[in-house]
């Protein structure tokens, strides 16, 4: 904001100067280039601020998911919020897009799994369960299973499903 008013105040005295140089008065030149060069630097100033607000709400999203922290959310503007809104939007219509009927939820992993397999416990009775290659496998409570991790990480978000930390 503090950037905005000195830029708008440059303005107002660059206009004013501008009119006087137009009637005769060429010392002002030299005062009007400088007070337009700080215009322009404090343009660029904000415009790098902006755009390093956007990579941070950009980031959010792959943090926190579509759903944004109260906390995070009050000190956004309007404009932040809405902006962040069709960034969600258009990532979920890609996923959507690509790896199928299913799409590919690319916010799942964002560090890669040491393994494919991990080891997981059956808190609720849940029935059978298909793997890819057509085995199927009944989920029993406290039944423990050897099952590749991106068909366990929705059964372990439900509450279905534990890892189990060897």
């Amino acid at each position: 904001r503090q950037a905005l008013e000195e830029m708008r105040a440059l303005y107002e005295r660059n206009q004013a100067d501008v009119s006087e140089a137009k009637s005769g008065r060429s010392d002002l030149i030299f005062l009007i280039r400088f007070r337009h060069c700080c215009l322009l630097r404090n343009q660029r100033c904000v415009v790098a601020y902006l755009y390093d607000r956007l990579l941070r709400i950009r980031a959010l999203r792959w943090e926190y998911g579509s759903v944004l922290p109260s906390a995070i959310h009050f000190h956004m503007s309007a404009e932040e919020v809405e902006w962040f809104n069709r960034y969600k939007k258009s990532l979920a219509t890609y996923m959507r897009s690509v790896g199928g009927e299913e799409g590919l939820d690319l916010t799942q992993d964002i560090k890669p799994p040491k393994s494919l397999y991990i080891e997981v416990r059956c808190l609720k009775d849940y029935g059978e369960f298909e793997i890819d290659d057509g085995t199927t496998v009944l989920l029993k409570k406290n039944s423990q299973h050897f099952l590749p991790r991106w068909k366990c990480e929705q059964l372990i978000r439900q509450g279905i499903l534990e890892h189990v930390l060897s």
